[in-house]
C-alpha cells in the first residue's frame, strides 16, 4: 500500500492520559518504525507531547475527537502541528486485539496509508461563534421546557387560556395569569382591563378562568417557573447580541443566504456557526448536506435497504 506520510503521528485519547505512536517510515527499506510514549492531559505534558513531536520531526498527527478530550489538546498543538481529527467508528480496533497501545498504533497506520476519512475543523471565529450558538441553543430548549411545565400547571389548575389564547405567553395572556396568581378573588373587571383591545372573544377568555382551582402548590410552581423563564430570556438575549457582534466582520461573506425564504439574519449566523464560511473544505454539496445532517446515508447489506441517516 502507497505511504502518504512517512512520519506521522497516532493519538489515543482519554479523559486523563495520551498514548502518542510516532511511525517514521525508510523511504528506502519502506520498514516502519514506531516510538511509543504515554502523556498526561495536563496542560505542562501536554507541551511536552508538543516539544516531542517537534523533535522527531513530527509534524502531522491524527486523534478521535472522543468527546471533548480532543480540544484541549487541539488548542496546544495547533500552531505547530497540523491535527487531523476523525469519528471512532474510522479507527475501530478489531475485538480482542484492543489496548491503548494498540488503538494508538492502528491510528498511527491508517493514517499513515491515508485510509481514514477526517472530521471538518472549523477556523478559531467559526469555532467560538459556533460554542456561543449552541449554547443559545440548549438555553431555548430550557425556556421550553420550562414553558411546558408552566402550562402544565395552568391544565392542572383548570385555567384554559392555553385554548383560547393563540400564544399563553402573549402579552395579554400573561397579564391575566399575573393577575389571576396574585388575587385571591377573580373580578371580571380586572381581568378586562388586562386584555388587549383588539382580542375577540372576550367572553370566551373569561370563561377559560372561572372557577379555576389553584393550589399552592401550584401556584408556587408557577410563579418560579415564570421567574426562570424571564431569566433564561435575559441570557438568550445576551447570547445573541455577542453572536452579532462576532459575526459582523463575516456579514459581507454570507448575508447572501438571507436572500432565501424564511432565513433571517440570526439563522444565517447560526448556519455559518455550524458550516462555516468556507466552502472549499466540502467535496459536494452532497457533502455540506450530509456534514448538516439532512442527508441519508448509505445503509444497504443482502440487498436490503435499511433507512439511516448521519
Amino acid at each position: 500500500m502507497k505511504i502518504v506520510r512517512p512520519i506521522c503521528c497516532g493519538m489515543d485519547v482519554h479523559k486523563n492520559i495520551i498514548v502518542a505512536t510516532i511511525g517514521i517510515t525508510n523511504k528506502k527499506t519502506r520498514i516502519t518504525e514506531y516510538i511509543q510514549e504515554t502523556f498526561s492531559t495536563l496542560n505542562p505534558d501536554l507541551l511536552n507531547l508538543k516539544q516531542w513531536l517537534i523533535n522527531h520531526k513530527c509534524f502531522d498527527a491524527c486523534m478521535e475527537s472522543t468527546g471533548k478530550y480532543w480540544i484541549p489538546i487541539f488548542n496546544i498543538l495547533e500552531d505547530e502541528i497540523n491535527i487531523y481529527l476523525t469519528h471512532p467508528k474510522y479507527v475501530k480496533a478489531i475485538k480482542g486485539k484492543k489496548t491503548d497501545k494498540k488503538d494508538s498504533k492502528w491510528i498511527c497506520d491508517l493514517f499513515k496509508h491515508d485510509l481514514i476519512k477526517f472530521s471538518f475543523i472549523p477556523p478559531k471565529e467559526i469555532r467560538a461563534l459556533r460554542e456561543i450558538s449552541r449554547y443559545r441553543y440548549k438555553l431555548v430548549g430550557m425556556r421550553s421546557s420550562e414553558r411546558n411545565r408552566y402550562q402544565n400547571c395552568m391544565t392542572v389548575s383548570n385555567i384554559g387560556i392555553g385554548s383560547v389564547f393563540s400564544d399563553p405567553f402573549g402579552k395579554s395572556a400573561q397579564a391575566i395569569m399575573k393577575e389571576v396568581l396574585e388575587s385571591d378573588i377573580i373580578e371580571d373587571e380586572k381581568i378586562l382591563k388586562c386584555i388587549h383591545g383588539s382580542c375577540k372573544n372576550k367572553d370566551k377568555i373569561l370563561d377559560s378562568i372561572k372557577h379555576c382551582n389553584i393550589e399552592t402548590d401550584q401556584r408556587f410552581k408557577m410563579n418560579e417557573s415564570m421567574t426562570h423563564m424571564e431569566e433564561l430570556q435575559v441570557h438568550i438575549n445576551n447570547c445573541e447580541i455577542e453572536i452579532m457582534k462576532r459575526a459582523t466582520p463575516m456579514f459581507d461573506r454570507f448575508m447572501h443566504i438571507t436572500q432565501l425564504p424564511g432565513i433571517s439574519t440570526l439563522s444565517a449566523i447560526l448556519i455559518i456557526s455550524e458550516i462555516g464560511v468556507d466552502m472549499k473544505q466540502f467535496e459536494s454539496d452532497k457533502q455540506l448536506a450530509c456534514w448538516a445532517g439532512l442527508a441519508p446515508a448509505n445503509n444497504e447489506s443482502a440487498n436490503k435497504k435499511i433507512s439511516s441517516y448521519f
